[in-house]
């Protein structure tokens, strides 16, 4: 039943974005934006931790669950070392997506040749 959960979370999430999308002004960067901070909102407030447990990766794996891993990093950093934690508990807790993004996407475009708008 986790993958029917992960499924409907995840394709929740994807379908909530393409509606954000098709009908509204928003851009996608705004929408990634958006999803972020809503995940920061959500883990801050405790409420993003029974929705992992409930739903697995597809909570974990969209943007949300990205900003909940950041806001979960800062409560443990400032617990840890007070106001500093603020600024390195976000860090700390997003570092590995981060790096695999940058080297991931400078793969890609070692493979590709890209194109310039006109």
């Amino acid at each position: 039943m986790i993958y029917l959960y992960a499924f409907l979370v995840g394709g929740g999430f994807c379908l909530l974005a393409q509606i954000l999308i098709d009908k509204t002004a928003l851009t996608p960067a705004r929408i990634l934006v958006l999803y972020v901070c809503t995940g920061v909102l959500l883990g801050a407030l405790g409420w993003y931790a029974p929705l992992r447990e409930f739903a697995g990766c597809g909570a974990t794996l969209p943007l949300t669950g990205f900003g909940a891993a950041i806001a979960e990093g800062m409560e443990k950093a400032i617990a840890a070392d007070g106001f500093l934690g603020l600024f390195r508990g976000g860090f700390t807790a997003a570092a590995g997506g981060s790096c695999a993004a940058l080297i991931f996407g400078y793969l890609v475009c070692l493979c590709f040749k890209g194109k310039r708008k006109k």
